[in-house]
């Protein structure tokens, strides 16, 4: 971030792109329900002579790229809760209070939102299903789940959401760093996807599960800085040019 200690006005937004974007990702989505791209995906990553997953038992993919990995995005929003806890009391870190904020709270909420909505959706992972030698029978997102004594906890990605939710950087960056903005874009999309396709070589989620989420982490992020960066200096300047000038 810059040094600066004058918070820059917020660089305008456009809605057509940053809503429009997900919202047809999102539609895209509901119609790949009437098709079999999902289970075909699925498909090419399983080994029907192992009766498993390539990736199922990778050390890589488990305890570097699943756990290893999550642990460091954690200790990057510990880090960034500390930032923000210090910057009430730090002159140095107070003119970035807001970004400081806007980033746990967009951290915080595109992980969090993911355990309940597994709970409340209970969709099985591929690795649980018939067709991959589970016992679990498959159900489209939209359609009601077969009865079963194991609910699955599989639609968002968990896993794809640790690191789609790095797109609060992009959007704590882009009024101070436009530039280092868009590369953090770049980065927790890259980091969000190479994290899906790791978990889908396992069995853990389908393809849709993890755009999904890549939509819901993109939305929350996106809320946050509205209403934290944005609407507040848009709210400034209002008040400013509604002020009567002196005669």
């Amino acid at each position: 971030m810059s040094s600066t200690a004058v918070r820059p006005a917020p660089r305008p937004l456009n809605f057509w792109v940053c809503l429009g974007v997900p919202a047809v990702a999102a539609i895209i989505l509901v119609l790949l329900e009437l098709t079999s791209l999902d289970m075909d995906l699925a498909k090419l990553f399983y080994d029907p002579v192992a009766g498993d997953f390539i990736g199922r038992h990778s050390y890589f993919l488990e305890n570097i790229l699943h756990d290893r990995a999550k642990q460091v995005v954690i200790a990057f929003s510990v880090f960034a809760v500390l930032g923000f806890i210090a910057s009430f009391f730090m002159v140095r870190l107070k003119p970035f209070k807001r970004e400081l904020g806007c980033l746990v709270l967009s951290l915080g909420l595109a992980t969090s939102f993911v355990t309940p909505m597994k709970a409340v959706t209970a969709v099985q992972c591929p690795w649980s299903l018939e067709q991959f030698g589970g016992h679990e029978t498959y159900s489209e997102l939209l359609s009601p789940r077969p009865h079963t004594d194991k609910p699955g906890r599989c639609w968002p990605g968990g896993h794809a959401a640790t690191g789609f939710t790095l797109f609060a950087l992009f959007f704590v960056l882009r009024d101070r760093r436009p530039r280092m903005a868009r590369a953090a874009f770049v980065f927790a999309f890259a980091l969000g996807s190479v994290f899906s396709i790791g978990r889908m070589l396992q069995g853990a989620h389908f393809f849709s599960h993890n755009v999904w989420t890549a939509v819901f982490c993109w939305l929350i992020c996106l809320g946050s800085y509205y209403w934290i960066l944005y609407r507040p200096a848009l709210r400034a300047e209002r008040e400013a040019s509604a002020e009567p000038v002196a005669v």
